[in-house]
Parts: C-alpha cells; structure tokens; sequence
C-alpha cells in the first residue's frame, strides 16, 4: 500500500494489484475534508469523506448511505473475485432507476485482502448516478 498525499486535507492510499497480466486494479482510499456525493434525480443518495475506490468505481460506507431511497432487487449476480452482490433500485420523487446501486455484504476473503480494507456493505452506485 503507498500513501501519497495530494494536497493538506488530502490523503489517498493506493494499491496496484495485477490480478492476471492482461488486467491490474488500483484500489483507493479518500480521507479528505471534502466530502463525496451521490446524486440522482436532484437527490444526494449518499455522502462522505471516507471512500473506497475499486476498479474505478466509488463506495461508500453503509452510514453514509440515504437508504430510505433504497428498494431491494431481486437481480441476481455474482463477482468472480469480490463474491456475491446485491443490488438496489433507488426511488426519488416517483421515479425509479433500476439496480442503480449495489453492494458486497460479504465479500470475499480473498476480495478484503486483495483491496487493502473491509468493503463489507459499503455501497457503490452506476446507472446515471453522478458521484464526485
């Protein structure tokens, strides 16, 4: 794990994992005085200074998470490395954005020690979400 600092309220710990040749990740952790939002239709679904970055995509931890703008979802999938995932449907003002956010309750192991931290419930959103 390298820790580089950005700038004084900006700290951000990376880890390069080539997990096959053709392929490497880099794993993120923001701590910054900044925070991090999730929006979607007007909405902050979730905001925090304390992010974890896998594969490009940001997750939040589960107390910065809005879920009253959470349905469950009955899509199933499964993560060769990370394990089973569970996916959410956001509702804000009558609108739906399906399987919008997803999250590992219990990822793999292999996942955790892969990504440096404990990414268990933590959340991350796509489908038309903005995150920054």
């Amino acid at each position: 794990m390298h820790c580089h600092t950005i700038s004084n309220d900006l700290a951000i710990q990376a880890k390069y994992t080539p997990l096959n040749p053709s392929r490497a990740l880099i794993y993120l952790s923001y701590n910054g005085d900044t925070s991090i939002k999730a929006t979607w239709n007007g909405t902050v679904i979730a905001e925090s200074n304390n992010t974890i970055v896998i594969e490009g995509n940001q997750y939040f931890p589960p107390e910065s998470v809005h879920r009253e703008t959470f349905v469950p979802s009955e899509t199933p999938y499964t993560c060769p490395w990370k394990g089973v995932c569970t996916y959410y449907t956001l509702m804000v003002d009558g609108q739906e954005n399906q399987d919008a956010a997803f999250t590992y309750e219990h990822p793999m192991t292999s996942a955790i020690d892969k990504v440096g931290a404990n990414f268990s419930n933590y959340v991350s959103f796509w489908r038309g979400v903005t995150v920054g």
